[in-house]
């Protein structure tokens, strides 16, 4: 076992989960890289010393560029603003340290172009946070489409809808105002991600992209609430989209139904240890979607449990997201999703809000 030191930028939520993976996942997964983690970066001194405690980090700063540049850091996870991120990654890149940047992956189009451009430059490993598609049943669904079980895709239908802020007297906070905070570069991102894991590249879109609720307590909602869209990919699949923060009554929709010509899966992220699939097979009388509960049998559930049925929780699909990263650099070779997924997704958003503002369909290809 060889130890590697990780430093990650920004300790909230997300700084929170990829401390907790990266302490875990060596036993887990039985690593032949062994993480521990060295330095934390966060906004104020307190902050940054009470994530220390708390997570476990033998060091801490509220300057990234020291915890970059510290010849102890070996791998960089980034878990800050999107605003922040494209800085944080070339200067990364530029000492030639591997990245793992959480999604969205710049904060623009071009910005992500700007970290994949560095990222190619450098020749160092990079990876880019789209945690959802590493469940156990949604990696199982890609399997069983890419087998052919379901035949020729025919229609794809997803969401990401979610209600922390159905309620309009919620008062306006950082998540309301930037374009890169809103639905589009919040959760749509996600649902993009698993279309084109799932289906494949997007050809043609026509999105609606709005702002429910365009006055909050404290102020004006400068970015959008929900969005759709309806797309054409390159197979020649169709497909719709919706993304929502103010989907009443939904928690965790990451959710999707997909068409072939010999049968069809449904996935919901609120049940994340079952698939439904139906397959044209047998006397019609008996035909209809089956559960299937995700167990060893399954990609990267083994780890975590050996029951089938128990499950894996959201924390889990970070730790998953650890084991890839550390692999990648193990075995010196870049494991999707990359900072080229992340572009393209950025490059699908970047075409939804301008197909909005044009009321028009447009073409992948020309952003």
């Amino acid at each position: 076992m060889t130890k590697i030191k990780i430093g990650i930028i920004g300790g909230g939520y997300m700084g929170k989960a990829h401390a907790a993976a990266y302490a875990s996942v060596g036993s887990l997964f039985e690593t032949p890289l062994r993480p521990v983690l060295e330095m934390i970066c966060a906004t104020t001194d307190a902050s940054a010393e009470r994530y220390r405690k708390n997570y476990g980090f033998a060091r801490a700063t509220t300057d990234w560029r020291i915890l970059v540049n510290d010849p102890d850091v070996d791998a960089i996870v980034i878990a800050s603003p999107q605003s922040t991120h494209c800085e944080i990654a070339k200067a990364a890149f530029a000492v030639n340290k591997p990245v793992f940047c959480e999604k969205p992956l710049g904060a623009s189009l071009d910005e992500s172009r700007q970290m994949l451009a560095a990222a190619e430059t450098s020749g160092c490993i990079h990876m880019v946070g789209f945690n959802y598609i590493r469940t156990p049943a949604s990696q199982f669904a890609r399997q069983l489409i890419a087998q052919g079980r379901i035949g020729d895709i025919t229609w794809f239908r997803g969401e990401h809808t979610e209600d922390f802020l159905a309620d309009q007297t919620l008062p306006t906070t950082w998540r309301t105002n930037g374009v890169a905070n809103g639905t589009m570069g919040d959760l749509a991102p996600h649902m993009i991600n698993a279309a084109r894991a799932l289906i494949g590249p997007i050809k043609s879109l026509s999105a609606n992209v709005e702002t429910v609720h365009a006055t909050r307590p404290g102020g004006t909602v400068t970015n959008d609430d929900q969005a759709q869209m309806m797309c054409r990919f390159e197979n020649d699949a169709q497909g719709h989209l919706f993304f929502s923060r103010v989907a009443t009554g939904r928690k965790m929709g990451y959710a999707y139904e997909i068409h072939g010509t010999k049968g069809a899966i449904k996935f919901d992220q609120e049940d994340q240890n079952a698939l439904h699939l139906y397959t044209m097979e047998g006397p019609e009388s008996e035909r209809g979607f089956r559960k299937i509960l995700t167990g060893p049998a399954h990609p990267d559930y083994l780890a975590f449990c050996q029951g089938p049925g128990h499950g894996t929780g959201y924390q889990d699909t970070i730790i998953i997201e650890a084991h890839d990263f550390l692999r990648a650099i193990h075995e010196n070779r870049n494991i999707w999703p990359t900072f080229s997924e992340g572009m393209e997704v950025n490059r699908v958003v970047s075409a939804a809000l301008d197909s909005s503002a044009k009321s028009a369909w447009v073409q992948i290809a020309d952003y």
